[in-house]
C-alpha cells in the first residue's frame, strides 16, 4: 500500500508543482493517476519512489517511510519512469543482471525470471544486443523488465505503454491485472483515458498539482450526465477543479 499525507513540492522556493496531496493506493487494485501535462503526475510519482524529495509531507510505502528507511521502501517499488533512455551502452541481459545485482535476486531464481520476461515481451533474442540499437518500444520493455526483476509488491509505472506495441502492451496489462489480482499495489499513469476506464480499479485525478478526484470509474460519472464519455468528464473535472 502506498500512502501519502499532505505531500507538496516546491522547485525555486516558489512554485509548488504538488500543493498537499493526500491518497492512498490499496493493495489488490490497479490506480490510475491521470492528469494533463505539468500536472505533477511525473514529480508525485518521483517523491513516491524517492528520487525527489517532498517539501512537506508524509510518503509510506508499506508501512515504510521513504524519508527515514529510504534503501528498505525502495527495495518494494518496481519503477518504470517516462524515459527508457537509459545505461545504453550496455546490453540487454548485463542490463538486467545489473538490476538484479542491485536487488540481490538470486542466480538461479533471476534466469528463469528473465526467460519468462523476454517471452512474453518477445525480447529473447535481443538481450545480446546494446541497448543503445533498440527502438523506443524495446527500451520500454527492457527497463520494464529490469523494474520487475526482483518481485516487488508496490508498481509505479510513469506511462507504461507509450512507445510499445500492441503485443508489449497486452502483456503488460495482464502483468498489471496479475500483479494486483495477487493482492499487491500498481499504480501508473497515462494519458489514455480508454486504458484507464477499462484497466482501473481507482482513478486518481491531478490538475495543477492538486488532487481533484479519487474513487472508482462508477463514483466519477455520478453526477454526470449518462452517456458522457470519460474523456468529456474528465474534461470537465479539470476545467472547473
Amino acid at each position: 500500500m502506498i500512502c501519502l499525507e499532505h505531500v507538496s513540492k516546491v522547485y525555486s522556493g516558489m512554485h509548488k508543482a504538488v500543493d498537499d496531496c493526500t491518497f492512498s493506493v490499496e493493495d489488490g487494485k490497479i490506480t490510475g493517476f491521470i492528469g494533463p501535462n505539468g500536472a505533477g503526475k511525473t514529480t508525485t510519482l518521483k517523491m513516491i519512489t524517492g528520487i525527489l524529495e517532498a517539501t512537506e509531507g508524509t510518503i509510506t510505502l508499506d508501512g515504510s517511510d521513504i524519508r527515514k528507511k529510504p534503501i528498505e521502501a525502495k527495495k518494494k517499488i518496481g519503477f518504470v519512469s517516462d524515459n527508457p533512455d537509459s545505461f545504453l551502452r550496455l546490453r540487454g541481459l548485463e542490463y538486467l543482471n545489473f538490476m538484479a545485482d542491485i536487488y540481490d535476486v538470486p542466480t538461479e531464481g533471476r534466469r528463469e525470471k528473465i526467460r519468462d520476461m523476454a517471452e512474453r515481451f518477445e525480447m529473447t533474442d535481443a538481450l545480446g544486443d546494446k541497448i543503445l540499437s533498440y527502438s523506443h518500444g524495446m527500451r520500454q520493455k527492457i527497463m520494464v523488465m529490469g523494474a520487475l526483476l526482483h518481485d516487488p509488491s508496490l508498481w509505479v509505472l510513469d506511462e507504461p505503454l507509450t512507445g510499445l506495441d500492441p503485443k508489449a502492451a497486452f502483456e503488460l496489462k495482464e502483468m498489471m491485472r496479475e500483479h494486483a489480482d495477487s493482492g499487491r499495489a500498481v499504480l501508473f499513469s497515462t494519458h489514455v483515458l480508454e486504458v484507464a476506464e477499462k484497466l482501473c480499479d481507482k482513478v486518481i485525478i491531478i490538475n495543477k498539482g492538486h488532487i481533484v478526484f479519487q474513487g472508482t470509474l462508477a463514483q466519477l460519472r455520478e453526477g454526470y450526465a449518462e452517456g458522457m464519455s470519460l474523456e468529456e468528464i474528465f474534461l470537465a473535472v479539470t476545467e472547473h477543479a
